[in-house]
């Protein structure tokens, strides 16, 4: 068998198991590969790291209709990664009161992007789409990532204020 036929017969639970995904909040299934061992010292970042963090974070995120991206932002800059699975469907909220919605995912002449960079503070949420049900990625974040960086978002009160993305919101949430 072909490692492509392998892979095509993963499901979202041997991914999890095989990778050591566990249930979060925000993001389906995660777990974290790198958390800098170099610190920025308190003080060494603009507000509101000035606390201090590490230099940077990466982690791997399976999402499935029944784990989602559920509506969030983090403080940092976040870049995400296709890895497998089918694609993602990402819905943006930027801070000039846009919204747009980005596939990431493997085909790129359909327009896909294998990464995606979400800016620091700007709530998100995505849903898988395809065939096989779940996506596999992964998230990089300058400065690392802390809880304190992580704000679940309020989709009524979002949807006033992006009023020509309110049904996509409802829709993804």
């Amino acid at each position: 068998m072909s490692a492509a036929a392998k892979v095509a017969e993963l499901t979202a639970d041997e991914v999890c198991a095989l990778l050591g995904l566990e249930p979060n909040a925000t993001c389906g299934f995660v777990r974290e590969t790198y958390r800098s061992a170099l610190p920025i010292a308190a003080g060494g970042l603009p507000a509101p790291f000035d606390g201090g963090r590490p230099l940077g974070s990466g982690l791997y995120f399976l999402v499935a209709p029944t784990a989602p991206v559920k509506l969030h932002r983090i403080r940092n800059d976040q870049l995400y990664h296709y890895y497998l699975g089918d694609p993602l469907e990402v819905l943006l909220l930027r801070d000039d009161g846009a919204a747009e919605r980005i596939v990431v995912g493997p085909d790129l002449r359909a327009g896909h992007h294998v990464q995606l960079l979400i800016p620091g503070s700007t709530f998100h949420t995505a849903r898988v789409l395809g065939e096989r049900r779940w996506f596999l990625g992964g998230s990089t974040e300058w400065p690392g990532v802390t809880p304190a960086d992580v704000e679940i978002g309020d989709a009524e009160a979002l949807a006033a204020l992006y009023p020509a993305c309110a049904s996509d919101l409802r829709a993804f949430v």
